[in-house]
């Protein structure tokens, strides 16, 4: 029986499977490179956080290169609610897109968990508040946006990947960028969790920072598809 894919449309539950599947594997990529980077780093935090951000910069390049011609790659509520704004998806897509995020983020925390013979269920203790990392989510998720909504389409895999490397470097949160990420985090006490209570703001900051690089690119810049014609 021949796929919809590989007739060169795929179908929705394709799309949606491609999402969850994507998120879970992106979230066991920052969890489970946490985890092992804490454990080598012989509490060298700078090694630690250089370990795993370089695993998410190859990861997620991969995941996009990969999922990318299913289902978007977005792996990120926030992305795919500006998609819907700018008509870019059909409105019928982002509940099934944001549901299937949000479990494979759950489902890809639990993995990690697993790998490394952890108790699957936890929550983090790690406090990650104040107003300096509700900016730097702002700031983070607002610039990962604009590179999505800008990069030309050959590049964009490579531009997001290198982009979220240094935003964990030049953020002070060390840029979770993402609410489906954000809420997984909060289920792992680990070196990449976040403390439940402080997860609500962060994806606030998340949501807040999307909608306004995409209210940016509508008023101020063309989009690359229209530079192109």
């Amino acid at each position: 029986m021949t796929s919809a894919l590989a007739e060169g449309a795929p179908s929705d539950s394709q799309r949606y499977a491609a999402e969850g599947l994507g998120t879970l594997l992106l979230v066991a990529v920052v969890i489970g490179s946490g985890i092992m980077a804490e454990r080598l780093a012989g509490g060298n935090v700078a090694i630690a956080l250089l370990a795993n951000s370089a695993a998410t910069v190859g990861g997620l390049y991969v995941l996009i290169e990969v999922f990318g011609p299913v289902s978007g790659a977005h792996f990120n509520p926030a992305v795919s609610m500006v998609m819907v704004w700018r008509k870019a998806m059909p409105r019928h897509r982002l509940l099934p897109y944001v549901g299937a995020q949000l479990v494979g983020a759950v489902l890809g925390a639990w993995l990690a968990h697993a790998m490394f013979d952890m108790s699957t269920v936890q929550f983090s203790t790690k406090v990650r508040s104040g107003s300096g990392q509700w900016i730097a989510e702002g700031v983070a998720t607002f610039g990962l946006i604009l590179v999505v909504l800008r990069a030309p389409a050959a590049r964009v895999s490579a531009m997001v990947a290198c982009y979220i490397g240094a935003a964990y470097w030049f953020t002070a949160s060390t840029s979770f960028a993402n609410p489906a990420v954000t809420i997984a985090r909060s289920l792992t006490n680990t070196f990449a969790g976040i403390r439940p209570a402080d997860a609500p703001l962060f994806v606030v900051s998340q949501l807040v920072g999307a909608f306004a690089a995409t209210a940016l690119c509508r008023w101020l810049l063309l989009s690359p598809s229209a530079e192109r014609r």
